[in-house]
């Protein structure tokens, strides 16, 4: 399976991929938004994406740390019981996440 962009990480599945879903007026609760929003969260904590209220790229470490470690705990307690897509995403996010830590903690 191709890769693709999503949220500026690169990975096979995007939920958010609007073309291949019919458009909404509002967004549904599923596995792979609630891990996206999690995502999204740690990388606006590194500092990697602004901040949607203040329109500013901010870091708070240990906050991206402890949202990273909550990804890995979901994708270990769901183990097994996950989509063959979903896992691969959890794979893959946590693996850019732990990527994206590295590279700004070091910074």
């Amino acid at each position: 399976m191709a890769s693709s962009l999503c949220w500026g990480m690169r990975i096979a599945f995007c939920p958010l991929d609007m073309s291949k879903k019919k458009k909404e007026s509002e967004p549904s609760a599923s596995f792979s938004s609630l891990v996206l929003m999690l995502a999204t969260g740690a990388l606006q904590q590194m500092g990697v994406v602004e901040n949607p209220l203040t329109k500013k790229k901010e870091k708070d470490l240990p906050m991206a740390k402890l949202t990273i470690d909550t990804l890995q705990i979901l994708k270990d307690k769901t183990r097994g019981n996950l989509e063959s897509d979903e896992e691969k995403m959890m794979e893959q996010l946590l693996h850019e996440l732990k990527l994206n830590y590295v590279k700004v903690s070091g910074e």
